[in-house]
């Protein structure tokens, strides 16, 4: 009992007395290094060559890592004292989280997965909650709190304060010296390698995110004005699929019949990529008329304001701003069909045929904006009725999950959007004033566990995979007046071009090579 009290005394004083800030800042730059750093030295590894050169590139690696953090950590609590303590807290946390998504779907920390963070409304964030990133936080991201708030700190002179930092920029510029021959290997890996330096990966990019919206959400610059060339009725209804990846249709050679219904339409397809991996960058470039980083007037604006009648009906998100009267939410949808089941892109069909009858302009262009294959919970994205592929993976850990039950459920929402798209045919079908056209597009393709990837977005375009690239472009028309080029290849931008070819808008932006339509 006495041995007892003697240790919870010395305990008690131990912690009375002021740590060496110094000594703590070490202290956790080594535990970020080894806690947080192994998905980027599994990275760094596999994409050197054996040899001294690869040996040099890691020790920088580690060095870089543990100064860089020491000199951050140091700098907070020196200069901000108990802010400093919460800030640095705060990473610790948020360093756990972002491993978990690291480890259980390979994402990297880039700016276009930053962004889809900040677009994942909270229904679709519930859809990643289980067990293991609270096991994360708990491990990781908790401890390394508790010791940050524990104990006083003796913060040292001015002086100390200033050869520590200089200290640290000095040992960055040697290693930076270092490395001066490798800098074609740094320049090609940086991208992947800098999304997992943790926590500048996040920070740094979530900074890139919103600096990027602040760009993308300034004036938009009007293009050309246009005319409308013909009297006669039409409308094109564009859908705009999710995560949909080419090789899952049958329409393009799928060994499963996940398209039983289309194949009876007698709709033609063409082989397409994705210019983007991410919903927020593909959308927009569906809807440009070129590939820019400027802000030029989308499709759906500059139709409108050249006198063509504009629907947008959206279960999803990341639409660059729209100007436009009928613009169609799923909290609209759901308050104006109230009977209607809000968990299914069907709703997305809810009074579309009144709309269009009711419609008084010669031009009508109407874009559905679905939601269908989004993960993790594809299970969740489609009726009971639709779930002919079984069992299915109810896991949101998809590195966790059976892959045959994960590609079950992914083929179940190929199925539905099958459904989808014939009953938008069906419902064209029996409008019999105008001509009518249906286009199909996904924004981007998904991975279901080649490589050890999950899900989209995890990197560029140019450094994805061929899952998350190769998209379905689905046409139909019902053959009146508009003929389908062939083409070998399509992409997001001839969305722009054919929307315009098929409405008969002509303008000084319209390229007639980038029309699937032959009129």
């Amino acid at each position: 009992m006495k041995s007892m009290k003697r240790c919870l005394e010395a305990v008690k004083q131990r912690l009375g007395r002021p740590a060496n800030l110094t000594m703590v800042a070490i202290v956790l730059s080594i535990f970020n290094l080894v806690a947080f750093h192994i998905p980027l030295f599994e990275l760094v590894v596999g994409s050197v060559e054996s040899g001294a050169n690869a040996y040099l590139i890691v020790c920088s690696f580690v060095v870089l890592i543990l100064v860089a953090n020491f000199m951050v950590y140091y700098l907070l609590i020196y200069l901000l004292r108990i802010v400093g303590k919460v800030v640095v807290a705060l990473m610790f946390v948020c360093n756990s989280i972002a491993l978990y998504f690291v480890n259980t779907y390979e994402v990297l920390l880039t700016r276009d997965m930053m962004a889809n963070l900040f677009n994942t409304r909270l229904s679709e964030a519930s859809g990643f909650f289980s067990f293991t990133p609270l096991l994360y936080l708990l491990l990781l991201g908790v401890p390394a709190s508790l010791y940050i708030f524990m104990r006083r700190y003796d913060v040292g002179s001015f002086k100390r304060m200033l050869i520590n930092v200089s200290s640290a920029i000095g040992i960055i510029l040697l290693v930076a010296c270092a490395n001066m021959g490798n800098i074609l290997w740094i320049d090609h890996n940086a991208p992947r390698i800098g999304s997992l330096f943790m926590p500048w990966s996040y920070v740094a990019n979530t900074v890139r995110h919103f600096n990027h919206q602040r760009m993308i959400n300034r004036k938009e610059i009007l293009l050309p004005d246009a005319t409308i060339t013909s009297d006669d009725r039409s409308v094109c209804v564009l859908v705009i699929g999710e995560s949909a990846r080419r090789q899952n249709f049958s329409l393009y050679g799928y060994e499963r019949n996940t398209n039983p219904l289309l194949e009876q339409d007698g709709v033609t397809t063409y082989i397409a990529e994705a210019s983007a991996t991410s919903t927020t960058a593909a959308v927009k470039a569906i809807v440009d008329y070129k590939p820019t980083e400027e802000l030029y007037e989308i499709l759906p604006n500059y139709l409108y304001r050249n006198g063509v009648d504009v629907v947008w009906r959206s279960t999803n998100w990341g639409e660059p701003p729209l100007h436009i009267e009928k613009c169609h939410t799923l909290a609209t949808l759901r308050e104006e069909y109230p009977e209607s089941d809000d968990r299914y892109d069907a709703i997305l069909l809810e009074g579309l045929g009144k709309e269009i009858a009711e419609s008084e302009s010669d031009k009508l262009f109407v874009v559905l904006h679905t939601s269908t294959s989004h993960g993790p919970t594809y299970n969740k994205k489609y009726p009971a009725e639709f779930e002919r592929f079984k069992p299915v993976c109810t896991t949101v850990e998809m590195a966790k999950a059976d892959r045959e039950e994960l590609i079950n459920a992914y083929d179940n929402t190929i199925l539905y959007t099958d459904y989808l798209l014939h009953s938008v045919i069906e419902l064209l079908k029996g409008v019999e004033d105008r001509q009518c056209s249906m286009i199909y597009i996904s924004d981007h393709g998904e991975s279901l566990g080649e490589g050890n990837m999950y899900m989209h977005g995890m990197v560029a375009a140019s450094m994805a995979p061929k899952e998350q690239i190769h998209i379905p472009f689905i046409v139909w028309t019902d053959g009146k007046g508009a003929e389908l080029r062939q083409l070998d290849m399509v992409g997001h931008y001839n969305i722009f071009h054919s929307v315009m070819d098929y409405l008969d808008v002509s303008s000084d932006i319209y390229d007639d090579k980038m029309s699937i339509f032959d009129k």
